[in-house]
């Protein structure tokens, strides 16, 4: 059974963060990514500074960036690949995540299933 990482990045997600970190103007602890409840397929991705590290969160090193997921996160972004891409129209960050199940329309929000507890544990140890 193949492993998967609790959460990555890709080269270009790397490389972004690096940039909107340096231009912070202040001290940055990691990115914090998560997910809310909102829009009509029911959840959302969430991406902010934090300044500090919780007791509980998970910390991920992936290309030279710290990623900060709250433990209430961690079951929804299991195996979640994040990329950040440009076209015509925009640029943003983007989610491969395998348990997403479905999206609305616009994109801005998704269906997810939880990881079951024995996955992420069996990951959590690899490491």
């Amino acid at each position: 059974m193949a492993k998967f990482p609790i959460l990555s990045l890709t080269q270009a997600a790397a490389d972004r963060v690096h940039t909107l970190v340096a231009g912070a103007g202040r001290p940055i602890a990691g990115v914090r990514v998560g997910v809310k409840n909102g829009g009509c397929a029911g959840m959302a991705y969430t991406l902010e500074f934090a300044e500090a590290v919780g007791p509980y969160d998970e910390v991920i090193e992936d290309k030279g960036v710290t990623i900060i997921v709250d433990p209430k996160a961690l079951m929804f972004l299991f195996g979640t690949e994040m990329d950040f891409k440009t076209d015509k129209i925009g640029s943003g960050f983007t989610f491969n995540n395998p348990n997403q199940t479905g999206s609305c329309g616009c994109g801005e929000s998704v269906s997810l299933t939880p990881a079951s507890e024995t996955a992420l544990a069996e990951a959590r140890s690899e490491r």
